[in-house]
Formats: C-alpha cells, sequence, structure tokens
C-alpha cells in the first residue's frame, strides 16, 4: 500500500553506496519519494536517475551529515517528511584500545552519532507535522556486544543504539515511531575495504569461508519492512545477521 500523501517521504542519509543506496531503491518501489543524501554528489545523482528511470521519484542532495549548519539548511526544504533513515556512519580500523587512533574514533562518533543527531533534531518536527513519521536507526550489533579490536566502532554504535532508545520514549505520544535495525555481517562494496583503509586483502578475509553473509538488500527490505507496517506498529529493535553468524564473534566458516 502506497504512503499516504503527507508520509510520502522518505530522506535516505549515506545514500551513496551500500545498505543506503539499496533501502532508497527499495522505498522508492514501495511508493516513497526517496531523497538520497551523501558526501559524494556523483554517486547519488547517478542513483537518482537509476530511480527515476525505473519511473520512481528520487532527488539527490549532497549533505555532511556531521555538519550541522549544512543540516539545517536542508532541513527548510520540507513541511513535512514521513520517513528518516538515519544509515549514514561506518568503522575505521580494529586495532586495541591501547593502541586505537583517537581521530578515528573522533570521526566513527561524529558520523554515527552526532551525524544522526543533527538530521533527528532537524527533521522531527517535520515527521511530527506529517502525523505519521518514522524515524529509522540503523545501528549494528556491534552496538549490542563488544569484541576485541571493536571497541571504537562499538562504543560509537552503542551511542545510535542508545539515541534511539531514547528518543523512543521521549517522544512517546506523538505521531512518529522510532525503529532500529540492528545488522550482523553485511558484505557490500565499501564496509571493510574503508575500515581497513584501503587494503582489499584484509577487508575480505572479514569474509572469508562465509558462504551467505547478509547483503544490503537484505537488510534494506528489513527496513523497508519495519517502516511500511501499519502506524499503530513499532518495531523497537530488530536484529538480523546471517544464519552463519551467531553472535559478533561466533562465525561458521566453511573450509
Amino acid at each position: 500500500m502506497a504512503p499516504a500523501a503527507p508520509s510520502r517521504i522518505a530522506v535516505v542519509t549515506g545514500a551513496s553506496s551500500g545498505i543506503g543506496a539499496a533501502t532508497a531503491r527499495q522505498l522508492a518501489a514501495a511508493g516513497y519519494r526517496v531523497v538520497l543524501t551523501a558526501r559524494r554528489k556523483d554517486r547519488i545523482e547517478a542513483l537518482a536517475e537509476e530511480i527515476t528511470a525505473a519511473g520512481h521519484a528520487a532527488t539527490a542532495y549532497q549533505l555532511d551529515v556531521t555538519d550541522r549548519a549544512a543540516v539545517d539548511e536542508f532541513a527548510t526544504a520540507f513541511k513535512t517528511i514521513g520517513v528518516l533513515v538515519n544509515n549514514a556512519g561506518g568503522a575505521l580500523g580494529a586495532d586495541p584500545v591501547a593502541t586505537g587512533d583517537p581521530a578515528d574514533w573522533r570521526t566513527m562518533y561524529e558520523t554515527n552519532v552526532i551525524g544522526t543527531l543533527n538530521l533527528t533534531q532537524a527533521l522531527l518536527p517535520k515527521l511530527v507535522a506529517s502525523g505519521d513519521g518514522v524515524v529509522v536507526v540503523v545501528s549494528s550489533t556491534a552496538g549490542h556486544g563488544t569484541y576485541e579490536g571493536g571497541a571504537g566502532y562499538v562504543a560509537a554504535k552503542h551511542g545510535s543504539h542508545v539515541l534511539a532508545e531514547t528518543l523512543r520514549l521521549e517522544i512517546v505520544g506523538q505521531p512518529v515511531r522510532v525503529v532500529e535495525i540492528a545488522p550482523g555481517m553485511v558484505k557490500t562494496d565499501e564496509f571493510a575495504l574503508t575500515r581497513f583503509g584501503g587494503d582489499s586483502e584484509r577487508a575480505e578475509k572479514v569474509y572469508q569461508g562465509v558462504a551467505e553473509p547478509l547483503s544490503a538488500d537484505d537488510v534494506a527490505e528489513t527496513i523497508t519492512w519495519a517502516v511500511t507496517r501499519p502506524s499503530h506498529v513499532n518495531v523497537d529493535l530488530l536484529v538480523l545477521r546471517p544464519r552463519a553468524q551467531a553472535s559478533n564473534t561466533k562465525i561458521h566458516r566453511e573450509s
């Protein structure tokens, strides 16, 4: 069922690749007019053209979610929106606490937590005004359980988890649902490669022996399902992993 007119706009951050791009495609197919945001203008413009050519509605808007002035300016373009998917984020490095780079930790916190805060604060009045808004926070299973070499990313994703959980408490009674989607192992073109500074061999080892890690489409389908539940149904927290992954540290790898 297509969304009602006041709720038809869906903003997706980090839409230039991976989960964000897949989510934009699937929300557009579900009847939303998607607004694609990311720092890489060429990527989101190409995606907007692809979605439009498929007969759906999409607009690209270059945006750095950590730039609050730019986020506030972006928000002025809307009277109402129906959906905000806070997907922008990512991991940097896998060093132990003793030797982790504070700059990497700061960048992860700024992107995963402050970026989510910026967009949520700027667009929350627009979501309320729609009469049926949804805030989606794409966190991670990392935000729910730590592992060696992951403290900086775990801390950032725990921050986004707590943001979602607290927001839900604070706005109960308002016509806005707060949904957290926490994926486990997802194989995309860029996540592990970015984490390991472009080291493709090290990035590939993350998925070595895992027959079927999650795909970006798997996560996007889950996000779209949660968003399109009836307005009285809130998916507080949905954790999804590939069958081969029992926890952040227990993974079945085939020889």
